[in-house]
């Protein structure tokens, strides 16, 4: 069985006339509490987490220890994505392990004021690459709510292969019966001639080497 290399998730990711795509840093609190403040209408239509919102500042700066911590271990890799000099975010996103060996499942979010610019195409399509190229997977996942069509878009674009429907996959905030997923993939061997393999992008490590 196919193993992810965890080693070479790179913790900068630079998209050329786009976004940067970095792990997170405590000190990214106040950011990331002004952009999720500002869309939480926005949000809460697909993100089950926004109805824990708003929180404090502390309670940001905890989480994001946690995202940094399980990043540093391997564990999972959760990337904020911030403006190209870093003065605001304009979201989030990651390659997430929770699909099992072999493979990364792709989530994404953006603020209210930034969509429609094309970022989360952009940063899906990098962690697309970074995923293949540089992690080792052999398949790239995402999924998306059934009635999230602006969402679906995104996959498409990239040129993932839509697989079909996964009854009550997605959490609810309230309890109530999970959503249904549309489940899109991309393997390795599909990379080379797919539109995110021309999504252009420097990558770097935690000491800000260039991850080759």
């Amino acid at each position: 069985m196919t193993s992810v290399t965890k080693e070479r998730i790179p913790y900068r990711i630079e998209v050329d006339g786009g976004p940067v795509i970095r792990c997170w840093d405590p000190h990214d609190a106040p950011l990331l509490k002004e952009a999720v403040d500002s869309s939480l209408e926005h949000l809460r239509a697909w993100m089950p987490w926004a109805y824990d919102e708003p929180q404090d500042i502390d309670a940001k700066a905890a989480l994001l220890r946690q995202f940094r911590g399980n990043f540093d271990l391997g564990q999972d890799f959760i990337f904020g994505v911030f403006s190209p000099d870093e003065a605001q975010v304009l979201g989030g996103s990651g390659l997430h392990t929770r699909i099992g060996d072999g493979a990364f499942e792709i989530g994404y979010w953006v603020r209210a004021d930034a969509v429609r610019r094309g970022i989360a195409t952009s940063v899906a399509g990098a962690l697309t690459r970074v995923g293949i190229e540089f992690g080792g997977a052999d398949r790239i996942e995402i999924r998306v709510d059934v009635d999230n069509e602006v969402s679906s878009r995104i996959p498409r674009r990239l040129g993932y292969r839509e697989e079909g429907i996964l009854r009550r996959r997605l959490p609810t905030h309230d309890g109530s019966p999970q959503r249904d997923a549309v489940i899109f993939s991309m393997f390795a061997e599909d990379l080379a001639g797919s539109p995110a393999a021309r999504v252009p992008f420097a990558s770097f490590d935690s000491r800000g080497l260039p991850v080759l």
